[in-house]
């Protein structure tokens, strides 16, 4: 299993982990709303990333890397919106952009060497 050695799945995984904690805190009435589609998204995140390194061509693993970024950005605009309602502290919702922008370039670092755009 390659994924596991990727820093970008690593990366990836300990982003959800931290979705997870961070919407422990959110209003029950967001259990079916924001708190289900942020940790959706970011187990996309690590999920996608790992399904494509296990496809047979360079092209396939770069499809998943987009579907992945496309994912983080989904999660990073649930979390601006969740801080905006007050579920999310502006240092919780700072960090996890944090998180955002550098797996972002890394996704993009990866897929770049594997021969993309």
């Amino acid at each position: 299993m390659r994924f596991r050695n990727l820093v970008v799945w690593k990366e990836a995984k300990e982003l959800a982990s931290t979705v997870y904690r961070l919407t422990e805190i959110f209003p029950d009435k967001e259990i079916f709303g924001l708190v289900s589609q942020m940790r959706r998204a970011s187990i996309s995140i690590a999920s996608n990333i790992a399904e494509g390194s296990g496809r047979q061509h360079k092209k396939e693993f770069i499809h998943f890397l987009h579907v992945a970024r496309g994912s983080l950005f989904e999660l990073l605009s649930q979390a601006e919106i969740s801080s905006e309602l007050g579920y999310l502290h502006s240092n919780d919702f700072l960090l996890l952009e944090r998180k955002c922008i550098l797996l972002t370039k890394r996704i993009r670092s990866l897929a770049n060497s594997l021969g993309s755009e």
